[in-house]
């Protein structure tokens, strides 16, 4: 009787410990599920998100434009969400650059029929670095304008800026523009401003702001206005000046980041973890200019 008494203990023990195991992993698996959602623009456009990264899409009597696949699941989910919603065939997939954590998946809309598009430096990029992504299939170089449905997407090379293939995409009708990355709204730009140009990405914000839109949305955090491109040029303006005056003072990159405050944009989001690390990527960027020229 002692035996079986024990052998009752242990097993309700075992399964207590594993109903609290699968409890856990329950949670865990729930916790780390990407968060997705698709909004309104404006229109006919829309705003995916997946976790921190954002696309956006337009859709047409005719078909759908797509942009960023972001990564393969993400653009999974978000094809079965157009079919779902719209009823629509996927027409064309346009990349906004190189970099893998906005363009990984293409493949999974190449396979619907898209066209994918992108700068003529890009393709040669993801063919080179190996991007996890459908290589493009029509490229140009300056300037590019896709009509499907009678509705209008323009795409604006505007030069060097974060990474060199960068474009930027407007969306005359619903009066909106993509800006991936180099252009934030209330954020300071990310860490050590990777695969960036300077003053070069300054010039391209100016280039932003003479367009005709009301609304900004961006590859990452909230949509703004044309007022928000106009600040993110001055926060980046005031950084490059202030660096790269202080190198020419011969300060080192520490008293860079003791010296140059920025306190006008200290509300902005990551403010107090990026602003050093912008400065640093700054002085990285001025230096490897001044060793190239």
């Amino acid at each position: 009787m002692k035996t079986s008494k024990v052998d009752l203990k242990k097993i309700l023990v075992g399964f207590a410990a594993l109903t609290v195991a699968v409890t856990l992993s329950a949670f865990s698996a729930d916790a780390q599920a990407p968060k997705r959602a698709i909004t309104n623009i404006a229109g006919e456009l829309y705003r995916f998100q997946n976790n921190f990264h954002f696309s956006v899409f337009l859709v047409t009597p005719d078909g759908v434009i797509v942009t960023d696949p972001i990564n393969a699941e993400a653009a999974t989910w978000l094809r079965d969400e157009i079919k779902k919603r719209f009823n629509k065939p996927i027409k064309y997939l346009i990349y906004s650059h190189d970099h893998a954590d906005h363009i990984s998946g293409g493949e999974i809309f190449k396979a619907e029929g898209a066209i994918v598009v992108a700068h003529e430096n890009a393709k040669s990029d993801i063919a080179d670095k190996k991007r996890p992504t459908a290589l493009p299939e029509v490229t140009f170089a300056n300037n590019m304008t896709i009509e499907l449905g009678g509705k209008t997407v323009e795409l604006s090379y505007l030069g060097p800026s974060h990474s060199n293939n960068l474009i930027v995409m407007r969306f005359p009708e619903e009066r909106a523009i993509f800006t991936v990355d180099f252009i934030s709204v209330n954020r300071t730009p990310f860490k050590t401003l990777g695969d960036s140009y300077f003053p070069n990405w300054i010039e391209a914000i100016k280039a932003v702001e003479s367009m005709d839109f009301d609304i900004l949305v961006p590859g990452h955090g909230a949509m703004g206005k044309k007022s928000d491109a106009t600040a993110h040029r001055q926060y980046l303006e005031e950084l490059y000046n202030g660096v790269l005056s202080g190198l020419r003072e011969g300060k080192s990159v520490e008293e860079l980041k003791s010296s140059i405050a920025l306190e006008k944009y200290s509300s902005w989001g990551q403010f107090d973890d990026w602003r050093p690390l912008n400065i640093e990527g700054m002085a990285r960027v001025i230096n490897a200019n001044k060793q190239s020229n």
